[in-house]
């Protein structure tokens, strides 16, 4: 019966944002999420803190909100963000006249791009194809959206804000004149002043509940994860923007992308890459980086962009900031959707976004997300006498590993690919509500490492299952590895598919 100033549908990058904004101008908020945070589209990109250099072109303006946003994020969110550089490399089949172009672009728009001699760039990446003939280092750098995330909904509830997990919006509650006053789920109805759609590409099906309408373009981007991590700096193709031009270094493993193809709104909840989608990756990508044609894939995963709509392709489409008021657009009160954007941008999101609900409920509170550091990003000392393999859990959640228990059976070694400890796994359950072995991913990257949960997964399940009371160690296990195989089917062949066979034969009783 809690009534909410603000209630916000959609747990992924930009809600989370959304809540902690909201919650920090004291407004009373609620953040509603029909699966685990990060679910979605926010869970399955690159990871690519953009340092604007990539949209400095056919985007000035794109450009000018990421490095502003990139600026920002390394001093809010330390502990999610390495800041390891990159470089934007042309081939042989490259204009240099790009390069100029490029570079004279990213000056105009506040970005340190620096041409560098194609030498010393192959020292810096050595990984890096010796026949490259240009090169432009720029300040990109890598960022796990899973943490970012995290981060932002441990803020906003730590201000006042409710999160609640695991329950889809079914449809709208309006008054009597037509306003939109609160959602409704299988469950139950929750009632506030304003309601901001911040679900991506599922905006466009619950905004038509509300009747609105929101001409959206799905399009789908299908990556690769390698097996060790190829470069230490994030390598991008020197050229207009095109299918696998990215390669980034993420923790332990290298993520190659990305595809950009319209797909129908039936398939963005399940979807899949194809072997040409892997072939076409593979093929580009080894012209980047040589060594990827030699490189053991560990599995493929696709997630979806919220464009909105204004005709042509995917890949020429805008990603830019989308908001909407649909008391000025459609004449339903009550309801605002954010949409569009990258990662990068997902804080100037929910800035512009509580903007507009601080305006539409007369409430005069400032923006302060760009200056209060995010949970586990304040500075912090470390513990005497912590085991060496614990230090993983601390550099993934920072400050906040001050409320792990490390001690007597806490250090216990679940990960060994990604040092997971039961300490973490215990804070996660806590912190978080995790309630399965894929949530628990997420929140930790175990079974993302190099042997994707053949060996840890048992004694995870069995840990969870003892935390979380009526939870079946061996049902944990069988859903984990169905969700983990989808993603290893495209790219079964060498290395990875002995694997495949390795874990089916250890996991046999469970599946």
């Amino acid at each position: 019966m809690k009534e909410y100033d603000v209630i916000i549908v959609g747990g992924g990058i930009t809600g989370a944002c959304t809540a902690r904004d909201c919650a920090m101008r004291g407004l009373v908020t609620l953040l509603i999420e029909r699966e685990d945070l990060c679910d979605g589209a926010s869970g399955r990109n690159h990871g690519l803190l953009h340092s604007g250099a990539r949209y400095a072109v056919n985007d000035p303006e794109g450009a000018r909100e990421c490095i502003r946003e990139n600026k920002i994020l390394r001093r809010i969110a330390s502990n999610c963000v390495e800041s390891c550089g990159g470089l934007f490399i042309s081939l042989p089949e490259d204009s240099l006249d790009y390069q100029s172009l490029f570079t004279d672009k990213c000056r105009e728009a506040g970005i340190d791009a620096r041409i560098i001699d194609p030498k010393e760039a192959r020292r810096l990446v050595p990984e890096v194809n010796p026949g490259i003939i240009g090169a432009v280092r720029v300040p990109d750098a890598s960022v796990d959206p899973f943490r970012l995330t995290d981060a932002n909904s441990l803020d906003a509830v730590r201000h006042g804000a409710d999160i609640v997990k695991f329950r889809a919006v079914t449809g709208f509650v309006k008054d009597a004149v037509g306003r939109v006053v609160g959602v409704k789920t299988a469950e139950c109805e929750y009632r506030g002043r304003q309601v901001v759609l911040a679900a991506g590409i599922w905006a466009a099906g619950l905004a038509r509940k509300a009747g609105v309408k929101i001409e959206m373009m799905p399009s789908k981007g299908a990556l690769l994860v390698f097996g060790h991590r190829l470069a230490d700096m994030v390598i991008n193709r020197c050229r207009k923007p095109s299918n696998s031009d990215i390669l980034v270094p993420d923790d332990a493993v290298s993520v190659l992308g990305t595809t950009s193809d319209k797909i129908p709104f039936e398939e963005c909840d399940d979807m899949r890459v194809t072997a040409a989608e892997v072939d076409h990756l593979l093929a580009e990508g080894v012209k980047m980086v040589p060594s990827l044609a030699t490189t053991r894939i560990l599995r493929a995963y696709a997630g979806v962009r919220p464009l909105v709509s204004a005709g042509g392709d995917a890949r020429s489409a805008s990603r830019g900031i989308v908001l909407l008021d649909h008391e000025q657009r459609d004449g339903v009160p009550g309801l605002i959707t954010i949409t569009g954007g990258k990662l990068t941008t997902a804080r100037l999101m929910a800035e512009q976004a509580t903007d507009l609900v601080c305006r539409k409920l007369g409430v005069d509170a400032k923006c302060r997300t760009a200056e209060v550091p995010l949970p586990g990003s304040e500075p912090f000392r470390l513990k005497r006498g912590i085991p060496s393999w614990n230090l993983a859990a601390i550099g993934r959640h920072g400050s906040e590993s001050g409320k792990m228990d490390f001690m007597d059976g806490g250090s216990e070694l679940v990960c060994e690919c990604e040092q997971v400890t039961r300490a973490e796994i215990e804070y996660c359950v806590r912190a978080f509500g995790v309630r399965n072995l894929r949530d628990l991913r997420r929140h930790t990257r175990i079974g993302m490492g190099t042997c994707q949960g053949s060996y840890c997964v048992d004694r995870a399940a069995e840990i969870l299952a003892e935390l979380l009371p009526g939870t079946s160690a061996r049902e944990l296990v069988k859903d984990y590895l169905q969700e983990r195989w989808k993603g290893m089917i495209p790219v079964l062949w060498g290395d990875t598919i002995r694997e495949a066979e390795y874990m089916r034969r250890r996991h046999a009783n469970e599946v």
